[in-house]
This record gives C-alpha cells, sequence and structure tokens, in this order.
C-alpha cells in the first residue's frame, strides 16, 4: 500500500478571531495551572526540594522570563519589563543545583513578573498580525510559549512528587479499566509510513519535517508495561543478575543502589510506593512509572523482547492499514478528550491499562498517549531535512548526545504539549520524571503475511 503523505493544518480552518481565541484559551488553560502547582507556602516554593530540580519559584520566574522574551519583545516589540533577570533565568547558563544560589524572585514579585507579562502578552495577541511572518503565522510563537509553561507545569509536578511533606495536591482517581481482557501484542506490518510532520501548527521543529521512514515487521505490546508484570521481574531477582543489564546500565545500577522503580519500597506484603506524599500499595494493573531507560532495558532482556525503536513506535500510534495515512493522534485527527487519553494532570497517576479503549490507534495498540511517557531505544538525532526554529538552543544542541527519545506524554502532560508526532529526551538514568514503557520484538517470518 502507498504511503499517503497528505496532511491537514486544524488550525487553518478557524478565522482570525477564532485563532486568537484558541491560543488565549491555551495560554489560560497553561496559566491556571501553574498558579495552582505554586499555590503551596512561601517555604516549599522557594526551597530545592531535589539537586535533580529547580526551586517551584525559578520556574515560575523562568517561564515569565521566556514569555517575555518570545511575545513581549519579539513578537510584540515592547519595551522590556525585566532584562536585569535575562541571565538569571537562563536554562543554559545555570545548571539546576546552582540555581537556588541566584538572586531569585521572591515568592510576591516572581507572581507580580507572570502577572505583568501575560497582560502584556493578552494584549499583542489581540492586536498582532497572525500570517506574513512565520513566527505568527498559525499563532505559532504563541502555541510554542503555551507548550512551554505547560512542560515547565510537568516539571514542577515533579517537583512536587519529590517534596516530602504532607500532600498539597489532590485530584480524583482516574477510570478504571473498560476493555476487558486484551492481547498481550499487536503486529504491526512493515513497510514505509510517514514519520513527523510538516503541517502541524504548533509542532516543535525536531518533529518536522514529515519523511517517509520504512520499518520491518514487528511486534509491540498492547499495553504499557505494568507494576504487576515489573514486579514479578523484581521478585526474580532482576536488579541482582547483571545479564539482563546493559554495561552501563550494570554499571549505574551498582554505583546508586538501584533495587527497584524510584518511590518504591518492599513492605511484608509487597511493593509500595511514595506519590505525591500518600504511601500506597503499589496497584498492579497500572504502568509501571519513575524506570530509567536501563531499567527498561533490562525488563525488556529479561522478559526476553526488546524495546522499540522510535520509528516503530510513531508506527504503532499513527499508522492507518486501512488508508495508508499517518494520523495526528492514535484515534484520528480530533484533539484529545477525557475519553482518549490520561493527560492534563487531571489525575495524579496512570490510570489502569485498558481505561481508554476510545484512545486505541488503528491496529489496537492501547494508551500512546497519556499515563506515562515510553522510553524507546533511539537516540536523538534530527530529521532528515532539519532546520532549527525559532532557536537552536531547543532541539538542535541536544543532537547526538547520550539522550534517549520518550515518546507519548503522560499523565502530567497536558494536550496542548503532546500529539503522535512529539519528541521528548533525556539522559537514560533519569527517573525522577513520569517515565514507563513497553516492550517489542522481531516478527519471525512465519509470523509475516
Amino acid at each position: 500500500m502507498s504511503v499517503e503523505s497528505t496532511e491537514t493544518n486544524p488550525l487553518r480552518a478557524l478565522s482570525p478571531q477564532d485563532l486568537r481565541a484558541h491560543a488565549a484559551e491555551a495560554l489560560t488553560r497553561a496559566r491556571e495551572r501553574s498558579v495552582a502547582l505554586t499555590d503551596v507556602d512561601d517555604e516549599d516554593l522557594v526551597r530545592q526540594h531535589s539537586k535533580l530540580m529547580s526551586p517551584l519559584v525559578w520556574d515560575l520566574a523562568h517561564i515569565g522570563s521566556q514569555e517575555e522574551l518570545w511575545l513581549v519583545r519579539d513578537v510584540g516589540g515592547r519595551e522590556a519589563l525585566r532584562p536585569d533577570i535575562d541571565d538569571i533565568y537562563d536554562a543554559f547558563q545555570h545548571a539546576r543545583a546552582d540555581r537556588p544560589a541566584l538572586p531569585l524572585l521572591g515568592p510576591e514579585e516572581a507572581r507580580k513578573y507572570v502577572r505583568e507579562v501575560r497582560e502584556k502578552s493578552f494584549d499583542i495577541l489581540e492586536t498582532v498580525p497572525l500570517q506574513g511572518r512565520r513566527l505568527t503565522e498559525d499563532a505559532f510563537a504563541f502555541g510554542m510559549i503555551t507548550q512551554h509553561e505547560q512542560q515547565h507545569d510537568e516539571t514542577m509536578l515533579a517537583t512536587h512528587q519529590l517534596r516530602k511533606g504532607d500532600p498539597v495536591l489532590h485530584a480524583p482517581v482516574p477510570p478504571p479499566s473498560r476493555s476487558g481482557p486484551l492481547p498481550a501484542e499487536v503486529f504491526v506490518p512493515g513497510g514505509a509510513f510517514t514519520m513527523g510532520t510538516s503541517a502541524e501548527p504548533w509542532a516543535l521543529d525536531n518533529e518536522r519535517p514529515a519523511h517517509e521512514v520504512a520499518v520491518e515487521a514487528f511486534f509491540i505490546d498492547t499495553t504499557p508495561v505494568t507494576c504487576g508484570a515489573y514486579a514479578e521481574f523484581l521478585d526474580s531477582g532482576g536488579y541482582e543478575d547483571p545479564k539482563w543489564w546493559s554495561e552501563r546500565g550494570w554499571s549505574y545500577r551498582s554505583e546508586h543502589g538501584i533495587d527497584a522503580p524510584r518511590f518504591w519500597k518492599r513492605e511484608q506484603d509487597g511493593w509500595w510506593r511514595t506519590r505525591f506524599g500518600v504511601y500506597e500499595k503499589v496497584p498492579a494493573a497500572e504502568p509501571v512509572v519513575h524506570v530509567s531507560f536501563h531499567e527498561a532495558e533490562a525488563y525488556a532482556a529479561w522478559a526476553g523482547r526488546r524495546l522499540p525503536t522510535e520509528p516503530e513506535w510513531e508506527k504503532a500510534a499513527r499508522f492507518d492499514p486501512a488508508t495508508g495515512r499517518s494520523r495526528r493522534f492514535p484515534w484520528g485527527d480530533e484533539e484529545p478528550t477525557p475519553d482518549h487519553a490520561n493527560l492534563g494532570q487531571r489525575h495524579l497517576r496512570p490510570a489502569e491499562v485498558g481505561a481508554y479503549p476510545a484512545g486505541a490507534s488503528p491496529l489496537g495498540v492501547h494508551q500512546l498517549i497519556g499515563d506515562v511517557w515510553e522510553w524507546t531505544s533511539s537516540g536523538f538525532e534530527a530529521y532528515p531535512g532539519f532546520a532549527a526554529f525559532p532557536y537552536k538552543e531547543y532541539s538542535e544542541v541536544f543532537f547526538g548526545g547520550d539522550y534517549r527519545i520518550l515518546r507519548g506524554g503522560s499523565f502530567g502532560t497536558d494536550a496542548a504539549a503532546i500529539r503522535g508526532t512529539f519528541r521528548n529526551w533525556d539522559h537514560p538514568i533519569r527517573r525522577q520524571i513520569f517515565s514507563g514503557f513497553r516492550c517489542a520484538r522481531d516478527a519471525r517470518p512465519s509470523e509475516v503475511a
């Protein structure tokens, strides 16, 4: 079957007024979340809860600083509000561990600053032409800043997971499994498909351009690996046997005394975990979360499988065998709803596997969007024809490092900051992020039709 490369821009049908309203709603939703995540005691706001993370107050002011740089100064051409703090909130100049020592804005000053920036941004959104310049075409700059804020909101959510003390965040539990028994794996046919995008209006530079990629036939897990399945690996001695681990992974595990997913603890009656200040028994039916790439790779080896490559993951998520085209999301081209995926911090945990049958891909793969970021075996590299936009520091400077690609988003990822083409990346040792995985395997010749 030929590959269908035709893409549609979902914002092109909007009038200029509706496009402005769409961008304003996205910015407002992000800010409401930022406010909720920083609505804590000042002591909690300025404390560094982990050397891996910034103080929450740094993230808050950084959100405002980036918005000022791009929307107020660049897009709006307005006078700078706080040029004196540009260097303080430049993420490339200061490592997270060093940020508490900087002369940061205090809690009230940071809140006042982000409010003032937002007021100017909304004023600019009402007047700036949304055409004639690539940065403003389809309100791209406003979408970029929305995604930046939502990404930092997820980072702040991870900081909340690392804080000590009683819970300060609350949310209802996600829906239970609604799919009934599911097959363990799904067959993905070999052949070419369209990977990446050239039309998605708010897609970032590393997702572009759309290009044809061929993969061999393979099988992929129907759902992410569950806590129950992962506990079997633990209980079988998987963390004590180097044969399942890469040399680098075993070295890191041994040096740091890692013996379970982060936040897990073995009690007399089984495995327990700490989740946003709540100590609870590990739920067997939920996807495992807070595991590194090394841990995911070791589990896959123990299970006689492997991690999927990034192209395999995207084909499983987007390819429609009936039409040959690649969808925006596994379920189709429409935006995510609460029936499709566990996104947007509506819940403070992954949902049970099988909880979102409406979000399955045409091939029958479930929960590819939301719940947990999924490690792949691929490094972070540019697509053929890549062009940095609007600045090299978003993607280009990270290409070729030791990073591994994660796909699909988590329960802490907002719908504005995820899609079937979205690429996340991190060091293979990272465990404080909301990361899980699913496994894959090569198809045997007898299994290929």
